[in-house]
């Protein structure tokens, strides 16, 4: 009896062994305060939680991974300064994470004060901070051990230039992407013997300017395995043929899988490795898929820590959102950079601007009249759909402390503003301009009310700071002098602006037309 019992506790010793060890790795990426679902009932908190746990009760070892931006875009974010989203990363159980260029909205010494917050290992390989607030509260690199194998973790972050407001980093240094994520990675692969490399990114996918991407970064390295992604809000699903592609060969022709989720905590990523089979796998084998968050789960599925924790928050916020100022008369969105919104934003912005310059001119006649608006389309957060619109929804939608700003600039420093803008897909300029390209975004004439504009001459823009600081990606427009700065928050403007239409009987319309135009 001892040796049959002896010979079956050595069979399922045997297939235990023989069975596959996976690591699976769950990963969001600017999920930019969406603490609720949304209309459609997609993200929320909640949800998230009740994936991962779900995730983890049928899985041994899972590690959970935020690529950055997890705060900024909501009124949660708008009136806590992150009080609730660092927290909720403890809930959620992240075990890596590494910032966006948005944890740097309130400045580092915030930045710092919520770091600490986390229980989460915090990384960074290419952002010094030496010196600064946030001074030895961020590693490099992590190693953790999953089933007798060596998994290396890199923190890579994006360069802070035109990008982060300059103010909002100062005295924190910052080293090249490439270089940096080649050099870590080679360190743990060759001397740290780790089995799998895994760079955590926030530099984003698609070009769109002259910073690194992920995809070049997989095609420059040698030793990275697994690129999870963040900052474009691009979502690969590697079952659309039309999403971006997940796999990119490196230097060597190994495939890299790069991985990211949209925005907004609307999908959780998901990848499952076989820990038994990386010596003879590749990237490329490795089982990647995105989870969608709904509200699918009965409330007994919900997390009541986080419930409680969130309901006296939530409940702050709600005359916020009650509050109805006015009407939009139509739906109020940003397509492909262009649409209503940019164009009632910048529309906004040139009245606004002649309402300043009007009123100066009443103990300053030299003072000129403005002659077009130019602001972000990036600061423009969230859609206001057709119906009454709340404080709340103008809260979310623009929730950067950004200021007014009217400057002289010349004609050719507009030019190289706009050039940027057209590689882009437009930004969000007043009526008085229209730009016409070509077909590969090259421009070819830049109007002011129908008139080229001069190189040589100098103009009165309004803007916001972020803007005329070169931020965006539009260096020349710090080339300009500022002759006014307004006070108060763009948004404070915004919703002063609506309500006096709303006094006068008027609703929200907009010009959809475009303007920026392309060639076919």
């Amino acid at each position: 009896m001892n040796k049959i019992i002896l010979a079956i506790t050595i069979c399922a010793a045997a297939a235990l062994g023989a069975a596959a060890r996976d690591l699976v790795i769950l990963h969001t990426n600017d999920t930019h305060s969406l603490i609720l679902p949304d209309a459609d009932g997609k993200g929320g908190v909640l949800q998230r939680k009740a994936i991962i746990d779900s995730v983890k009760s049928a899985n041994k070892d899972v590690l959970l991974i935020d690529a950055g931006d997890k705060v900024q875009g909501t009124l949660y974010f708008k009136f806590f300064k992150g009080d609730v989203e660092y927290p909720l990363q403890n809930m959620l159980g992240v075990d890596i994470s590494i910032l966006g260029n948005h944890e740097f909205d309130n400045g580092l010494q915030a930045l710092a004060e919520k770091e600490r917050m986390l229980k989460t290992e915090r990384l960074s390989a290419n952002y010094d901070f030496t010196g600064t607030p946030a001074e030895g509260l961020f590693k490099p690199y992590t190693i953790k051990n999953v089933g007798g194998k060596k998994i290396g973790f890199i923190g890579i972050n994006i360069d802070p230039e035109s990008i982060i407001a300059q103010a909002h980093y100062e005295g924190m240094g910052f080293k090249n992407v490439i270089e940096t994520a080649n050099e870590t990675a080679a360190f743990l692969k060759n001397k740290k013997k780790c089995d799998l490399v895994v760079a955590v990114t926030h530099i984003g996918y698609p070009k769109g300017n002259d910073k690194t991407t992920d995809p070049e970064l997989a095609r420059a390295s040698k030793d990275i395995d697994i690129i999870i992604g963040g900052h474009s809000h691009t979502l690969i699903d590697p079952k659309n043929p039309d999403s971006y592609p997940s796999i990119v060969e490196n230097a060597n022709g190994r495939p890299v899988l790069i991985v990211q989720t949209g925005k907004s905590g609307k999908y959780i990523g998901q990848i499952r490795v076989d820990l038994d089979k990386l010596k003879t796998s590749t990237p490329a084998d490795y089982d990647y898929s995105l989870i969608e968050v709904t509200d699918r789960f009965p409330e007994k599925r919900l997390d009541p820590k986080i419930k409680q924790f969130l309901q006296p928050f939530t409940d702050s916020l709600e005359s916020v959102k009650r509050d109805v100022i006015g009407y939009a008369a139509q739906d109020f969105i940003n397509e492909g950079r262009t649409g209503a919104f940019p164009n009632w934003s910048a529309d906004f912005g040139s009245w606004y601007g002649n309402l300043v310059l009007d009123s100066l001119r009443q103990t300053d006649p030299s003072m000129p009249k403005l002659d077009f608006a130019i602001m972000n389309v990036g600061g423009i957060r969230n859609p206001i759909p057709q119906g009454p619109v709340t404080t709340g929804q103008f809260l979310s939608t623009f929730p950067f402390s950004n200021r007014y700003v009217i400057m002289r600039i010349s004609g050719k420093d507009i030019i190289e503003t706009i050039e940027v803008a057209a590689k882009k897909g437009g930004e969000a300029v007043s009526h008085e301009m229209t730009v016409v390209c070509d077909s590969n975004r090259n421009v070819e004439r830049v109007l002011l009310d129908l008139k080229e504009i001069d190189p040589e001459k100098t103009y009165t823009v309004g803007t916001i700071d972020y803007v005329a600081w070169g931020n965006d990606d539009m260096r020349s427009m710090a080339n300009g002098e500022w002759i006014y700065s307004d006070e108060p928050e763009l948004c404070a403007r915004i919703i002063r602006y609506v309500k006096e239409l709303t006094r006068l009987g008027l609703p929200m319309t907009a010009d959809v037309r475009p303007r920026f135009v392309y060639g076919e």
